[in-house]
């Protein structure tokens, strides 16, 4: 976890916090993050998920502060599931985001939860952090698109398949 309140400028990877799912910080004498909570939450209730990566990263935070899910217009939408669900407003600090994220996250490998920013899931952290980088991506062309007009949607049968895709074929194995 990355220690709370500390400035990115000054962060390195010495400086991250090692935490057992009891909250207990295992290596390291920094605070850590107040989201620690909503992580612990996630992997506790999704056994499938083994790295997390949050941001506010600006593109698809806009959609945060919209209330607006991202919606599946490019076939890379797919590498997440489809759309990009909006999860409620939640609280930082406790386990309710977490609660948030797995009452609306569904299939996708992503959620924005309003007025707040990304969460993004994975087998791994390393996974977890290429759909953020996937996310933002995604926001910033849509947000282009739909200052030109209204994207066109992929069906979900293009969905679907796109997802099997992504899931089962794209990639070094």
């Amino acid at each position: 976890m990355k220690p709370s309140g500390y400035p990115f400028e000054e962060l390195a990877p010495a400086h991250m916090l090692v935490v057992d799912m009891d909250e207990k910080v295992v290596e390291r004498n920094l605070k850590p993050s107040t989201d620690t909570d909503t992580h612990l939450y996630v992997y506790k209730n999704r056994p499938d998920i083994f790295g997390m990566v949050h941001t506010h990263s600006p593109y698809a935070s806009s959609f945060a502060v919209l209330g607006q899910p991202i919606p599946a217009c490019l076939t890379a939408s797919a590498m997440l599931g489809g759309e990009i669900p909006i999860g409620g407003y939640a609280p930082i600090g406790g386990a309710d985001i977490g609660q948030e994220i797995i009452s609306k996250i569904g299939r996708a490998n992503a959620i924005i939860m309003q007025n707040h920013g990304v969460f993004t899931i994975g087998s791994s952290a390393q996974q977890a952090t290429k759909m953020a980088v996937e996310v933002e991506e995604i926001a910033k062309i849509t947000h282009l698109a739909m200052l030109r007009g209204k994207p066109i949607l992929l069906t979900p049968d293009q969905i679907n398949y796109m997802v099997g895709l992504y899931r089962n074929e794209y990639g070094q194995r």
